[in-house]
């Protein structure tokens, strides 16, 4: 029988991985929520659901957008926490400056994230980010012009790249969309 259910990652777990990823504790976490630690761990573990408002506020604190909160469609039993179909991802970031994501793992449980980008013909990071991360990242489709360390590279179909902790942005001033695969560690989502 093939049976379908809720992803077998819950949101509880998400949170957790994106508290701990941040280097938070349950006390940090919930001063900064206004809540108690007892009602943080609760959710963590499932035992609680918080409501839109905490969804907002936790997403806010974690630094996420409320879609990387919500689960992605339910997978048949055999699949759940090993295999993320194409119509199933989850989408995540914040979904502006022409560029959009979606997580190729599972969940947020790893010590590591995979990330599907689609960069829009003319979009651009306008300002550089420097994250505390190792990022490697492989170009599928158009092109991409990738600023790492005050270094412009101009990448192609099949082209792959790595930055460590480096400040970096990127620009599509081509135009056909650029996709990219993202993996990065820890996750930033």
């Amino acid at each position: 029988m093939d049976q379908t259910h809720r992803h077998s990652t819950t949101l509880g777990v998400d949170i957790r991985a994106l508290r701990r990823a941040r280097g938070l504790t349950l006390q940090q976490l919930a001063d900064a929520l206004g809540r108690s630690v007892g009602w943080l761990s609760q959710v963590e573990r499932d035992l609680s659901e918080p409501g839109i408002d905490d969804l907002r506020a936790l997403a806010k604190t974690l630094d996420v957008s409320i879609s990387t909160l919500f689960s992605n469609a339910p997978s048949p039993a055999h699949e759940a926490g090993r295999i993320v179909r194409s119509e199933a991802r989850r989408p995540i970031g914040p979904g502006d400056v022409g560029l959009r994501e979606e997580l190729l793992s599972p969940d947020l449980t790893d010590d590591f994230e995979m990330v599907h980008s689609t960069f829009l013909p003319g979009a651009s990071l306008p300002e550089t980010v420097t994250r505390p991360t190792q990022e490697v990242g492989y170009l599928i489709a158009g092109q991409l012009d990738i600023e790492i360390g005050g270094h412009l590279f101009t990448l192609q179909p099949g082209d792959s790249f790595r930055i460590k902790g480096e400040p970096f942005r990127w620009a599509n001033p081509y135009k056909a969309t650029a996709l990219a695969v993202w993996v990065i560690a820890p996750p930033v989502y």
